[in-house]
């Protein structure tokens, strides 16, 4: 018998968790309490946020539904690990949808992961190679947690980062987001040494380190991280503007195109058409472009339509001798 309600409960609502209905004298007996106990600690439950439905009859029986609200989650060894190592190798690799959400959730988590825990993930993820869609630089989730600990707890956040050309410096940051741009992570931060606004690409932050040091977020001049990232990115690279017609609906197409490139609009059923402002180089937009597989027409840029051209002109030499052949 459970002597100890807090524990009890944690009992008892993990038994809930599990997807089925259980009735009211199986739970008293998992407990080894009275069906008394048993409905006092739903309440206790349900005062705390938990949505438990009861349904009657002669057993009677107890199911955890959805409610309006997250409540917290009990989770038994198996599964801790299982998720931790989900959000690791998603988190790691910059996958489209694995945002800043999936990172402050494997903050949390591997914060309350025993060390027993820690190891089994550690050496899960040690022994996988997973196989991505993303063409992103690898970062370790580590240097993500860390960062997104930072955010969270507004404390300052030392590491070392390298510069596009080579050039290596210590900063010292007040860290304001994490975004995600579907192939790279990106720091949105307030350089301390710099007394300015800076966007940092993570796979070349190294030895991150929480200073323990807080601060008062500033606000951010855009007001948005998504949306001062891009400021950022266009300023610093020549930009173009790439508009092209798909012959496939827009639904179809949408679901293969990376999200970085935006989503395009339904002409008809059976087209659509993308305008955004990129910075890629043209001979690889030209790439990207092949490879989601559909007939497309590239309206603009002149530079983009030369490049495709290019393209197709080498890919038809280098496949010349099997087609003589």
């Amino acid at each position: 018998m459970t002597t100890d309600t807090p524990a009890r409960l944690l009992q008892l609502l993990s038994l809930l968790q599990t997807p089925r209905e259980w009735p009211g004298g199986e739970l008293a007996e998992r407990l080894g309490v009275s069906r008394r106990t048993v409905r006092r600690d739903i309440d206790r439950l349900r005062e705390l946020g938990y949505p438990v439905q009861a349904t009657m009859g002669a057993e009677g029986g107890y199911r955890l539904v959805a409610g309006k609200a997250m409540p917290p989650l009990v989770l038994d060894d198996e599964e801790a690990v299982a998720i931790a190592v989900g959000l690791r190798a998603g988190a790691g690799h910059a996958l489209e949808g694995v945002d800043e959400a999936s990172v402050r959730a494997l903050a949390k988590l591997e914060q309350v992961l025993p060390s027993r825990l820690r190891h089994r993930v550690a050496d899960l993820q040690a022994a996988t190679s997973p196989l991505t869609s993303g063409d992103g630089p690898t970062i370790a989730p580590e240097t993500l947690t860390v960062m997104a600990s930072t955010i969270a707890g507004h404390e300052r956040l030392r590491f070392a980062y390298r510069a596009a050309d080579g050039t290596e410096s210590r900063r010292l940051t007040e860290p304001y987001r994490l975004v995600s741009t579907g192939r790279r992570w990106y720091l949105v931060a307030y350089d301390l040494d710099r007394a300015d606004w800076r966007t940092f690409r993570v796979d070349r932050v190294s030895d991150p380190f929480a200073t323990g040091a807080r601060f008062t977020p500033r606000e951010l001049p855009t007001g948005d991280a998504a949306e001062y990232l891009r400021r950022s990115m266009h300023r610093n690279q020549d930009t173009y503007d790439l508009d092209i017609t798909f012959a496939a609906p827009a639904q179809t197409v949408a679901a293969r195109l990376p999200g970085w490139l935006g989503t395009p609009e339904p002409l008809d059923e059976q087209s659509c058409r993308l305008r955004t402002t990129t910075t890629d180089a043209k001979d690889w937009m030209a790439v990207r472009l092949a490879m989601l597989g559909f007939d497309f027409t590239i309206n603009s840029p002149a530079e983009l339509a030369d490049a495709a051209v290019e393209l197709g002109d080498r890919l038809r030499r280098a496949a010349a001798g099997v087609a003589t052949g």
